[in-house]
């Protein structure tokens, strides 16, 4: 069907050399899906062999084109392969090249007759010297892994969906790092504690690290919430029920993702609160790397990645962070983390575990400071763009602000609840007047609007407020007269 439908669309004078707007051309999908029949008739209707890929990485394409990472992936894995690496750069490459990543003699062959012709890059000839030398494409998709690691750190990722933690990131990074490069006991599981107030970037973390270490985040990450393990009996749901027992056949919660994905990415969210017979099985997991369902059976789970979140000392964490902060602001973000852990020495997370053995087989446990200005408003511009974002695809409105909108918005964080607080004081003092005003019909479609902050003689009362204003073409502007809504006796 695709063989006819291409000679077709080539019949009606369609470019053989067209580039999909993220950069490949047909040929090279071929040439990667072993589509032979579809690379003959590429090169007979004058496809160029030579012809590179214009498409580099996911995240460097997606800031190239102005595109979220997320549809350029989508895009690379559905219309190209899903067996490419997102993080691999890709520029420059031809089809000879994708036909040998995807270990398809007979495609090198019929490319290699194409261009025979002409002389060959250099880089085809070290392409061809692998093939020959029968290189596997596990070899050559590590080779290319290890080299895109060292020009792409996973620093350098993270901190593109994390705010701040520099000094969290760099110690999870390092870990992972050594892990990646062979360097680390394979023995054993890694194993972190994740510990900071509420909302402060910790999840997220590990939801990065798990789009990093797999393609599939559905399947390579499992989430936990251990506060529905608090009671002794719930253990069955952690690992499956002992047969003769009831639901003995439906497995543990944890042991059939386990089985699914060896190697994923286990969040166990808030494990302070789970029962101590929760954490005396997690004893045998973080030891062993294995694990033991209810019925007998063994998983084996050496190379998961396990992380632990808890809220335990959060005020401790915070407030010796901010004596830090206040004493030396010249300080590094990663020399305050580990100031922070020397501060906090006398507390130990022993004094809420009780377990020794629990505590020693961490591989580290990892601080999350408060947010400190510059990353309020940092917050503040990531949530305003969200909803700018909202604004244009929903109701073609663009919406504008400027600084002392992102210092006022900021003013709402609070130290419990972190970016969460940011998110709720956004929602209310910014979208609640955008819902208002589109409800009253008070948004002309296309419109630009922006966000500014009036005193209104509230300044006395230490409360300014945000306005909206309609920006004309003639750069007029005009301040929407939102009605507040009627109260139920009227």
């Amino acid at each position: 069907l695709v063989y006819c439908f291409l000679f077709r669309l080539l019949k009606e004078g369609v470019d053989p050399n067209h580039r999909h707007r993220l950069g490949w051309t047909a040929l090279m999908v071929a040439a990667m899906n072993r589509q032979h029949s579809v690379v003959k008739v590429l090169l007979e209707a004058g496809a160029n062999p030579n012809a590179g890929d214009e498409f580099n990485n996911v995240y460097d394409t997606s800031r190239e084109k102005g595109i979220h990472s997320l549809e350029v992936l989508v895009s690379r894995e559905d219309e190209f392969s899903s067996r490419l690496s997102s993080r691999a750069g890709f520029r420059g490459c031809t089809a000879l090249h994708y036909a040998t990543l995807a270990d398809d003699a007979l495609a090198v062959r019929m490319l290699l007759e194409a261009g025979r012709s002409k002389a060959l890059p250099y880089h085809h000839h070290t392409l061809i010297t692998l093939m020959t030398s029968h290189t596997s494409l596990t070899e050559l998709q590590a080779r290319r892994e290890a080299a895109e690691r060292r020009k792409f750190p996973l620093e350098r990722r993270l901190k593109e969906h994390i705010i701040g933690q520099e000094g969290a990131i760099n110690t999870v990074a390092s870990a992972i790092r050594r892990k990646e490069n062979g360097w680390y006991d394979e023995e054993h599981p890694l194993v972190f504690l994740f510990l900071g107030s509420s909302g402060i970037g910790k999840t997220e973390l590990a939801k990065q690290v798990a789009r990093y270490m797999h393609k599939d985040i559905k399947k390579g990450f499992i989430r936990m919430d251990m506060s529905e393990f608090q009671e002794k009996h719930e253990v069955a749901k952690f690992i499956g029920s002992p047969p003769g027992y009831v639901g003995h056949e439906e497995g543990g919660q944890l042991t059939k993702l386990l089985r699914a994905c060896p190697n994923a990415v286990v969040l166990f969210d808030e494990v302070d609160k789970a029962h101590p017979d929760v954490l005396t099985i997690m004893l045998q997991l973080f030891d062993e790397g294995r694990l033991t369902d209810g019925k007998g059976k063994t998983i084996e789970c050496k190379d998961a990645i396990f992380i632990m979140t808890s809220n335990v000392a959060s005020e401790e964490i915070a407030q010796h962070a901010l004596q830090l902060r206040q004493e030396a602001e010249e300080v590094s973000r990663r020399k305050l983390a580990d100031s922070l852990g020397d501060a906090l020495s006398p507390f130990n997370p022993q004094a809420h575990f009780r377990r020794d053995e629990f505590l020693g087989r961490i591989n580290e446990i990892v601080y999350f400071l408060p947010f400190c200005h510059s990353e309020m408003l940092q917050l503040v511009g990531k949530e305003l763009s969200f909803w700018a974002k909202k604004a244009k695809q929903r109701h073609d409105i663009t919406l504008q602000w400027d600084q002392p909108v992102l210092d006022l918005l900021a003013g709402g964080y609070n130290l419990h609840y972190g970016a969460r607080s940011i998110k709720h004081e956004v929602e209310r003092r910014v979208v609640n007047q955008l819902a208002a005003a589109y409800e009253q019909e008070l948004l002309p479609k296309g419109c630009t609007l922006r966000l500014s902050v009036h005193s209104d003689g509230q300044e006395e009362r230490g409360t300014p407020s945000l306005r909206l204003e309609v920006l004309g073409e003639d750069h007029s502007s005009k301040m929407l007269d939102i009605r507040p809504p009627l109260s139920p006796e009227h």
